[in-house]
């Protein structure tokens, strides 16, 4: 659960988490798409490939990371990544792959899994159940977030390679179950729109999911998302979020929140894990690349934008966090 305020500061300078949460997701341009929907009984198992294959099997752009999800609509699974633990996934657990890697769903002994490949080209499920075994199996409604941009976002360098989220889970920020709800419902109800309907939920999943993952985070673990849910720090980063252009120092965001800048600082550094600066160049980085990929707008407007003095400054702190000039990194991800 989220940590109350006055652990913290004193509530009068408490800032809600939510706007904060907001512009991170906005920045990911999050779409979504639904692949399987399919039953299967045990012993069965399925190999889903990894991010970059996924995507190239699916013809989307490398620019953006495709992010494999599981729903457990009915019975039980075991998912199993390439590298990490294996978790149990009951019915009303999600996982999602964040991290990109290989997996395998299964239940039951051990079988020759089944490629996903072959079920998205039409192929038989071989691993369906009949009358007879139909209530000892699994339904598993099976996805893909795609997620834009990526690159120096906060929240999703926060997440976990594999993220395991529970729709039953009570919680102040998300709704969950109720979007799961109300997706199922409109896939049953094969309505004229029902698919368009079902992409947007998909969106709306993915950023729930990640809510009810914030109100897990344990208070010891140092992340954006222990950071954001200190008034003090989240009160800067929502200050950097919305003026990112503005000269900023630690003495002026110190002075924000009413702190010393070495006290503040400390605290910064101590939740978020980066120094203010380090989180505020990481930002602006992020807000630079999506207008170079989006946009026509010249360079040199994008550096005074996002808080740069000159082209030239722009273009050093650009080459040192990408490893390439702006107007290359622009080249590449308009083609």
């Amino acid at each position: 659960m989220l940590n109350p305020p006055s652990l913290f500061a004193d509530p009068t300078e408490y800032v809600t988490i939510t706007e904060v949460i907001d512009d991170a997701l906005r920045a990911l341009r999050i779409s979504g798409s639904l692949l399987l929907r399919e039953s299967y009984a045990p012993p069965w198992s399925i190999a889903i490939p990894d991010a970059a294959r996924l995507a190239a099997l699916l013809g989307v752009k490398s620019a953006a990371r495709v992010v494999a999800f599981h729903l457990v609509e009915f019975g039980h699974c075991v998912i199993r990544p390439e590298s990490g633990n294996e978790i149990l996934l009951a019915a009303g657990d999600m996982a999602i792959s964040f991290g990109g890697d290989a997996h395998q769903l299964s239940q039951g002994g051990d079988t020759k899994p089944q490629p996903v490949e072959t079920l998205l080209a039409g192929g038989q499920n071989l691993q369906r159940p009949d009358a007879a075994n139909r209530k000892s199996g699994a339904a598993l409604l099976c996805g893909i977030f795609i997620l834009h941009h990526t690159g120096f976002n906060p929240l999703f360098a926060a997440l976990p390679p594999l993220l395991h989220a529970t729709l039953y889970r009570s919680g102040e920020l998300h709704n969950l179950s109720g979007v799961a709800r109300l997706m199922a419902e409109a896939m049953d109800r094969r309505a004229p729109v029902g698919g368009y309907v079902v992409e947007r939920l998909l969106e709306v999943l993915c950023a729930e999911a990640v809510r009810a993952h914030i109100e897990t985070v344990p208070h010891e673990e140092r992340s954006w998302f222990r950071g954001i849910q200190d008034p003090v720090v989240c009160r800067a980063i929502a200050a950097m979020h919305a003026r990112p252009g503005e000269s900023w120092s630690v003495p002026r965001l110190a002075a924000d929140v009413a702190m010393s800048p070495s006290r503040f600082a400390a605290r910064f550094s101590g939740s978020v894990g980066d120094s203010p600066m380090a989180y505020l160049a990481k930002w602006r980085m992020n807000l630079a690349c999506r207008r170079l990929a989006a946009t026509r707008e010249s360079i040199d407007r994008i550096a005074a934008d996002v808080g740069y003095e000159s082209p030239a400054a722009f273009t050093r702190a650009f080459k040192k966090h990408t490893g390439i000039s702006p107007a290359d990194w622009r080249m590449r991800k308009q083609q």
